[in-house]
């Protein structure tokens, strides 16, 4: 079997848009984006989607469940098909195929229809997977982490760019002719339309691996020394380390996808700030993946360097230990300019964490890359459905008592008494959860490297770019 003739990047050129490392990279970053953009399009439209639905409040908390819950399933599998078919056309399908429900949450005249259709949607979250595999596969060990991180961060970007894109698709739709209160259906078909497109891209102009493409590497009887002796999937998932970094994950990107659903409510309710300013301020939150989830990544391959890939656990610990101290912390102030302050660190540990995980996952075992990143990334899924679970349950049983208590006192005491109920029940929730992230930073101390290991990925061969470990 033959090895890796064409180098791996050992660098971030992002000036390149020629080579194959570096056109991947970009349209990877780019895929990732626009799966983030669709999968959380819907939240800036909300308040029209109950309108014109009559969504109820449980409704509307079961909508952002079932959001995470379905990419869940996806991440899990979809790692398994990059290692056997390639990260190209598992891309390829999950955009052409993801853009499906995207366009029907456009047509639902029902409640369960626009659950179904946010269940679905959900499965394009997956793309995280295929983005850190493909990148993985592209970049040399001395870089990966920085590749990782960077390409992740800015398809999260997509996330909070949906605040601003979708208003200004609605109002580029509105222009024509449509009505305000629909306009949101056309907007989501339009992003639905744009995956689409963007699986058509990725079909041809991506390739699998710096040499080619898995079919044409098979046929040629050269596929790359990552493939070689695939490891089962059983052994896998017997590996601890690997469901470490699940809670690991959980921890840190389940922590941001609840923070960032549920933190305009908490603004409003906790510092009386308007819709369209907390709106604002999680934007600005979400918009800090552009950089901090890089620094994570840039930081844990500077730590390798130093320390080996005991330097990558260490920095992942420590800088997750300090995202649980941020949310809890801010979760027991009282001072908006305090809580501001606390949030914004909060912002930054967080994605800096899931940008330091991914640093680590490819050196956990190379022959199973892809199961890997997908039984990662499924945790950060199942922490954001468990914690969003967590603050509901809070919060419903907290306001239910609030109208109990004050429902004699008239609209506006019931409706004060309610928003001070929700607030105090998110507060306590968030808290709670800082105290899970630490944990998870403690336990991540637990992950180990055998020695040859160490030595395998710690030398970096100059003619071929690539470790001793890949030869």
């Amino acid at each position: 079997m033959s090895t890796l003739t064409t180098p791996q990047a050992t660098k971030l050129n992002l000036k390149d848009f020629k080579s194959v490392p570096m056109r991947t990279f970009w349209i990877t970053s780019i895929a990732f984006f626009t799966c983030f953009f669709a999968w959380f399009g819907i939240v800036p439209f909300m308040p029209d989607v109950v309108k014109d639905l009559g969504l109820t409040p449980s409704q509307k908390w079961n909508s952002i469940i079932l959001a995470v819950t379905g990419t869940v399933f996806a991440r899990l599998l979809i790692g398994k098909l990059c290692d056997k078919y390639g990260p190209r056309l598992c891309y390829t399908y999950l955009l052409v195929l993801g853009a499906i429900p995207v366009i029907l949450i456009g047509f639902v005249q029902t409640p369960l229809q626009f659950l179904i259709c946010r269940l679905f949607i959900g499965f394009i979250g997956a793309s995280f997977v295929i983005t850190q595999f493909h990148t993985s596969i592209m970049f040399a060990p001395n870089i990966v982490g920085t590749a990782n991180a960077t390409s992740a961060g800015w398809g999260n970007l997509g996330g909070g760019a949906n605040r601003l894109g979708m208003p200004l698709i609605a109002a580029a739709v509105v222009s024509f002719g449509v009505a305000d209160e629909i306009a949101w259906r056309y907007s989501m078909v339009i992003a639905g339309i744009i995956c689409f497109t963007m699986g058509l891209v990725y079909y041809f102009f991506t390739k699998d691996t710096p040499q080619g493409n898995y079919k044409e590497l098979k046929e040629r009887g050269a596929m790359p020394v990552f493939k070689k002796d695939e490891v089962s999937f059983l052994s896998t998932l017997k590996d601890y380390r690997v469901w470490i970094l699940f809670l690991v994950y959980a921890a840190s990107f389940g922590m941001e996808l609840t923070v960032y659903g549920t933190m305009d409510d908490y603004l409003q309710n906790r510092f009386g700030l308007e819709r369209s300013t907390a709106g604002n301020l999680v934007l600005s939150f979400a918009l800090m993946n552009i950089f901090a989830r890089t620094l994570g990544g840039f930081f844990g391959d500077k730590f390798g360097k130093l320390k080996g890939l005991r330097g990558r656990v260490l920095f992942l610990a420590c800088i997750l230990a300090a995202e649980g101290v941020m949310l809890s912390v801010f979760s027991l102030t009282t001072s908006l300019a305090i809580g501001i302050f606390f949030l914004v660190a909060f912002s930054i540990t967080v994605q800096m964490a899931e940008g330091a995980t991914f640093s680590v996952v490819p050196f956990i075992n190379k022959k199973a890359i892809g199961s890997i990143s997908g039984i990662v990334g499924a945790g950060g899924n199942v922490g954001a459905f468990l914690a969003a679970l967590l603050l509901k349950t809070k919060s419903a049983t907290a306001e239910s008592a609030a109208i109990e208590s004050s429902k004699t006192l008239g609209e506006e005491a019931v409706k004060t008494a309610q928003t001070v109920a929700a607030s105090g029940a998110v507060s306590s929730g968030y808290f709670l959860i800082g105290g899970f992230v630490v944990a998870a930073a403690l336990l991540s101390l637990t992950i180990k490297f055998v020695t040859v290991d160490e030595k395998k990925n710690a030398i970096l061969n100059p003619k071929t770019n690539l470790t001793i470990a890949d030869k």
